[in-house]
């Protein structure tokens, strides 16, 4: 198979500095357009007063999108041409913030960031491919990863400094419109210096595929997400997790039936790329539901100003980028085992860590060791999912590659809120309806209680007790029943991780990936 005159004529020239940095500042774009939620969530709760599960879907109605949606913009950008895409996702994605941004409640504040999340959902493949199509060597792919991974953890690293600073001098809102502004610069930087690449080879729409996987992966988070809402054993989570079931078993179907997948399933028959796979949603989903559960610790648990989260962030985000040095030199010199391993190792060791922390510590330094060995393993990691996957089939296939990572990335991102909330949420609310029955509290006071914990969940006692002088005697067992709860958050966190670190060093131990097609294996 070979690559068409657009891919080729990209490549040829090689990677043009007005390509690099349209590439580059829109996987920045699109990571900060997901991390900046999580950033607020504790202005939401005292803004918007969701309840149950709805401050979980803030996030996921970005994630979902782009974790159902990744696959079918990798292949469009292979059809139609990338540029096309980069421009087009930095446009929908400033709609979908300007929505959010003049939110007036929960339910358009989700719009909004469903729309962003689609335009999220073309950025993050894109940017991949187009920057790969350029490379003439694996050097300088590997050099190229390391870069886009950066970019990818800048975002991260900004998007908290972003939403601390508006927040605090402004409202939440204003942390949208700032990233409309960046979204508008990318569009244009895109469609006035990217050069355009593709990489038809044959392939088409896939229908079928798309909608099996799209219903999918809906079913299943939304049964994650409404699990401790509804209940786990109610028909409505039931029906849900039997649907998710039957249309992945049909995707798996309808992509080996197609002429044109949107997935080749023979991907997979590549070691390294199959491990790659697997650690990228499960080392992924340890790492933002580490996020997850530290946004939710400082903001609507402890009440801490938006620049304490901010900082958090930057610990968890901004090591990539001073690691990028070496991160892109191990990439060439280590076997990606190790790197995977080490990295996972790191994140599994400071969610153990943060574990112990009482819910009682409101101090940052209490934070700065977990948090840093979470984000040194994060800088590691993610440049190393994405090198071992994307290296290991040849150029003319990197936009398929490139999406299967990004969407099991982005789809490990998504299970992060989901379980960690379900997790905890769950866990705080059985502690805390025990610790109330069995206190010495008046039977009133019990009773009003048990109303907000069934009305709001746990969250909203917290936010209840604090506000109101009439319930302040509940606040300490709504503060204690939810450490418990993201405590366990936290430990899901590094088991997940752990056992992502022993599959890559287990499966992974060769030195270098062939830069092969995996089905000439």
């Amino acid at each position: 198979m070979t690559t068409e005159p657009a891919a080729r004529t990209a490549t040829g020239r090689g990677l043009t500095t007005g390509t690099l940095v349209a590439g580059l500042l829109a996987v920045c774009l699109a990571q900060i357009g997901l991390a900046i939620p999580a950033t607020l969530n504790g202005l939401f709760q005292s803004d918007l007063r969701p309840v149950g599960s709805q401050l979980t879907w803030i996030s996921d109605a970005f994630l979902l999108p782009v974790a159902v949606l990744e696959l079918t913009f990798g292949l469009l950008g292979d059809l139609f041409g990338r540029k096309r895409l980069l421009v087009g996702g930095a446009s929908l994605l400033a709609v979908g913030e300007l929505v959010s941004a003049t939110a007036s409640g929960i339910h358009q504040l989700w719009a909004g960031q469903a729309l962003a999340g689609l335009g999220a959902a073309a950025l993050f493949p894109t940017s991949l491919a187009i920057l790969a199509a350029g490379t003439t060597s694996p050097a300088q792919r590997a050099r190229v990863i390391a870069m886009w991974a950066a970019l990818l953890s800048t975002g991260g690293f900004l998007a908290p400094l972003l939403g601390g600073i508006t927040a605090t001098y402004g409202s939440w809102r204003w942390s949208f419109v700032v990233v409309t502004a960046i979204a508008a610069a990318s569009a244009a930087v895109s469609a006035l210096f990217a050069v355009n690449s593709s990489a038809p080879g044959g392939r088409s729409l896939d229908v079928a595929g798309q909608l099996t996987i799209g219903l999918g992966l809906f079913s299943l988070l939304y049964a994650i997400i409404q699990g401790p809402t509804d209940g786990w054993a109610s028909p409505s989570i039931v029906i849900a997790f039997v649907l998710a079931a039957v249309f992945l078993a049909a995707f798996v179907l309808a992509e080996k039936r197609a002429k044109s997948p949107l997935l080749r399933l023979d991907l997979f028959r590549n070691r390294a790329f199959a491990v790659a796979s697997v650690v990228a949603v499960v080392g992924m989903f340890a790492f933002l539901g580490t996020a997850y559960a530290v946004s939710i610790r400082l903001g609507p648990v402890q009440d801490q100003a938006p620049m304490r989260t901010a900082l958090a962030f930057v610990l968890l985000n901004g090591i990539t980028l001073v690691m990028l040095p070496l991160t892109e030199r191990l990439l060439t010199t280590a076997a990606p085992g190790l790197l995977l391993g080490a990295g996972l190792l790191l994140i599994a060791a400071g969610d153990y860590w943060a574990a112990t922390l009482p819910i009682t510590d409101s101090t940052f330094t209490s934070l700065i060791l977990p948090l840093g060995l979470v984000g040194l393993g994060f800088a590691i990691t993610v440049s190393s999912i994405t090198a071992t996957a994307v290296n290991t089939v040849p150029v003319h296939l990197a936009g398929m590659a490139s999406a299967t990572t990004n969407l099991l990335r982005d789809f490990g991102f998504t299970l992060g809120p989901a379980v960690i909330g379900a997790v905890a949420l769950s866990r705080a609310a059985n502690n805390f309806s025990n610790s109330l029955h069995d206190s010495a509290l008046p039977a009133a006071l019990k009773g009003a209680g048990t109303a907000v914990l069934e009305e709001g969940g746990p969250l909203a006692v917290n936010g209840a007790s604090t506000a109101s002088p009439k319930l302040a005697d509940l606040h300490p067992l709504a503060l204690d029943a939810l450490g418990h709860g993201y405590s366990i958050g936290f430990i899901v966190c590094g088991s997940a991780a752990l056992l992502s670190a022993l599959l890559a060093l287990i499966t992974l131990r060769s030195r270098t990936i062939p830069h092969a097609d995996p089905t000439e294996r």
